[in-house]
């Protein structure tokens, strides 16, 4: 290689290890299906590489290809956050600010607080990405991370807010079908609902449960927002955040003394981010936000 290899020849690369195919490339790049081939050929030219084969099932990447697939990540995450940072310059709090936080935190809580942030800045851009899965903050998967566990890297800027407390609850109108246990023996009466399967905080979490577990459930799911809809449904007793319990007033809490897991709740974001007003703006109404919700818990 006597000359610099073009960096959309590997954002073509990774689009193609995404979608598995050159059409489905050129959709999301927004380019045509002939310049992706282009692309893909002229970088297994420059590096002397098969990079893909062609089978029945379309593309498949050569062990060359997944090889080359987490740097190609690393090169369109500097983009995104060069791009970023090109937004945020100029005036005043603007530009994009992408957040981190899980599925219930992401849309039960987090609406209100992002909502009364842009109403005083409403140059900011948010770009809010819901998942139980930690975003690395340092390879810039996301600016800020709402997390449900102390962050362990030097790297990072880290505020805790308190911590959000779990417990059992059920509808008012299962209560009334079922009667409410008097002790944990007396659930395995009673439809519970919780996991499929066992997430790395269940298993950190796991004598809290006291013998709950996937055996005892009547109803199982992965996604925290399905069990949430099934407590709010009636459909039996399930974990739910007392914070959020408390704004529903057909919501009862069960078994209080006997079930309670406090999680550590803390914000984020990349020490290198500090001098962003945008960043930092958010980083601090989130802060304020979500220990203003902490607080609310103690007045059930």
């Amino acid at each position: 290689m006597t000359t610099p290899i073009a960096w959309e020849y590997y954002r073509s690369l990774l689009a193609v290890l995404r979608h598995g195919s050159l059409s489905g490339a050129a959709r999301a790049l927004g380019i045509t299906q002939p310049t992706v081939g282009r692309h893909i050929a002229a970088l297994e030219q420059e590096l002397g590489v098969t990079l893909f084969t062609r089978s029945q099932l379309g593309l498949l990447p050569t062990e060359v290809a997944l090889a080359l697939r987490p740097h190609a990540e690393a090169m369109a995450h500097t983009a995104a956050l060069m791009e970023r940072a090109a937004s945020s310059q100029g005036q005043g709090v603007s530009g994009v600010v992408r957040i981190s936080a899980s599925e219930v935190v992401g849309v039960e809580v987090l609406p209100g607080i992002l909502a009364g942030l842009r109403e005083r800045h409403p140059g900011l851009t948010i770009e809010l990405v819901l998942s139980n899965k930690v975003h690395d903050l340092l390879r810039r998967e996301a600016d800020i991370a709402v997390r449900m566990l102390r962050p362990r890297q030097e790297q990072l800027v880290a505020r805790k807010v308190g911590n959000i407390e779990l417990g059992l609850h059920a509808h008012a109108d299962y209560l009334a079908r079922h009667g409410t246990p008097a002790e944990l023996l007396d659930l395995a009466q009673h439809a519970i609902i919780g996991y499929d399967e066992a997430s790395p905080f269940v298993r950190n979490a796991g004598p809290a449960f006291q013998g709950l577990t996937r055996e005892h459930f009547a109803w199982r799911s992965d996604s925290d927002l399905a069990q949430l809809a099934l407590i709010r449904a009636g459909a039996g007793i399930g974990v739910c955040q007392a914070g959020l319990a408390a704004r529903d007033p057909a919501l009862r809490r069960v078994l209080p003394q006997a079930f309670s897991l406090p999680m550590e709740t803390w914000v984020t974001m990349h020490a290198d981010l500090r001098g962003s007003l945008r960043c930092r703006a958010t980083f601090d109404a989130l802060a304020e936000g979500l220990r203003v919700y902490v607080a609310s818990q103690s007045l059930t």
